[in-house]
């Protein structure tokens, strides 16, 4: 009886592989073969299972790829990226000059607009000039009078010199009746004594004497007339020649009035130039504050000029980022205006001082209570003429600058000196050589 049960027990097990391989496949119209269900009708076919998971592929070389890149960077960064100085604390700046009224007047022409190029020479603005073309005639006239009153000083200054010369003359004639007159006394002396000689021996009349006697005081009288002639004369004569050099320091005097006049018809001239206001250099125009018909004074703000062409960098490091900075260095600056667009410079010079100094309120750090702080170094970098010839670098516009401090004389790194064999390979080569 046992076995009996055990078989009808085992019987299901075995019976269902039987049945199942008994039953037939139905073909479905249009559909893939299915076999047939226990009562005859179709089971649905199983799921395709994919050959080979996409997994397994993808994993390995995203991998890969970022080894590779993580290898590249690293390479970048030892042959030139660890050279690289950079910092965000860079500007565009430019020599920006303010144009200024130098003489005051009605605008009377604003011939430029705001962000307009202008070159050098080129009409800013004009200031009625009316006030000083007069200013100009009225010096121009003062010097044509002045002219003639030294042409009449110098007519009376040759007038003079004629009245000398006639002066002298006279006490030329004065001392020759001088002369005269002392050989007249000598005459009359002789005479005198003559007669008293004869009166003494009654040989001479005492008439006779008397004539000589009166003879010789006519005689010393008519001298003292002629010394006293050629003195009159020569009184006239000095003054006659102090008059002369009264006339010539009228005349420069008359002179140095004349340069003075000069001088003021140069100033008013230099006025009247400065009514015309033209552009010292090439530039554009920017913040035009100038109007038309309005009155300014000396030193009113008219306008401000940038010149584009003479743009520079000034980038602010870190004291501890220049001890490799030196003029000459290359420099890529990311312009952020141009989304980010690499524009090659030059290191010019390095600021004598942090900005900091030159602040309004330098800091005093002299006290008790000192906090160090990393101060920063004005850099100055030249930028190409390329770049700044499309005008697109304009002032104030921040920019990212990045020095390569490597030098380019040095032999470039690599792997080897990175592993410490580029020493050894350098040193074999000199003893191969």
């Amino acid at each position: 009886m046992s076995q009996e049960k055990d078989a009808a027990s085992s019987a299901p097990a075995t019976s269902a592989p039987v049945e199942a391989r008994a039953n037939t496949a139905m073909v479905v119209p249009g559909g893939p073969v299915a076999p047939a269900g226990q009562h005859g009708a179709p089971s649905p076919a199983p799921a395709a299972q994919p050959k080979r998971s996409l997994r397994r592929f993808i994993l390995p070389v995203v991998l890969l790829a970022g080894v590779v890149y993580g290898a590249d960077l690293g390479y970048n960064w030892f042959v030139e990226g660890r050279f690289i100085v950079s910092t965000d604390d860079a500007y565009v700046g430019a020599d920006t000059a303010i144009i200024a009224a130098k003489v005051p007047g009605h605008i009377a022409n604003v011939a430029v607009a705001d962000n307009s190029t202008v070159h050098a020479g080129d009409l800013l603005v004009k200031i009625d000039d009316g006030d000083y073309v007069l200013a100009v005639s009225t010096a121009k006239n003062k010097i044509d009078t002045q002219n003639a009153t030294i042409a009449r000083i110098g007519r009376q200054v040759d007038a003079q010199r004629s009245v000398i010369a006639q002066t002298q003359s006279q006490a030329a004639t004065a001392e020759a009746q001088v002369n005269s007159a002392d050989a007249d006394m000598q005459r009359a002396s002789l005479e005198y004594e003559r007669s008293q000689k004869l009166a003494e021996t009654n040989f001479g009349s005492q008439q006779r004497l008397e004539q000589a006697h009166a003879d010789r005081d006519r005689t010393v009288a008519a001298k003292a007339a002629a010394v006293a002639a050629v003195a009159s004369a020569e009184a006239a004569v000095n003054g006659a020649k102090a008059n002369l050099d009264v006339l010539s320091a009228q005349k420069v005097e008359a002179e140095r009035t004349r340069g003075e006049l000069e001088t003021a018809l140069a100033k008013a001239e230099r006025d009247l130039s400065f009514t015309t206001i033209t552009a010292p250099f090439d530039g554009v125009v920017g913040n035009r504050a100038a109007q038309l018909g309005e009155y300014v004074q000396t030193g009113t703000r008219l306008l401000a000029l940038v010149p584009l062409a003479s743009a520079y960098v000034d980038a602010n490091f870190k004291e501890t980022q220049l001890a490799s900075i030196k003029p000459g260095q290359k420099v890529d600056i990311a312009v952020d205006s141009l989304d980010g667009r690499i524009v090659q410079g030059t290191v010019v010079s390095v600021a004598p001082a942090s900005g900091s100094m030159f602040s309004l309120l330098p800091p005093d750090n002299a006290t008790g209570n000192f906090t160090k702080i990393v101060q920063r170094v004005p850099v100055r970098i030249a930028l190409p003429a390329d770049a700044l010839r499309t005008g697109s670098l304009r002032p104030g516009l921040s920019v990212v600058a990045s020095v390569h401090t490597r030098d380019d004389s040095a032999p470039r790194p690599t792997l080897l000196t990175l592993l410490g064999f580029g020493a050894q390979a350098s040193q074999s080569q000199v003893k191969h050589d």
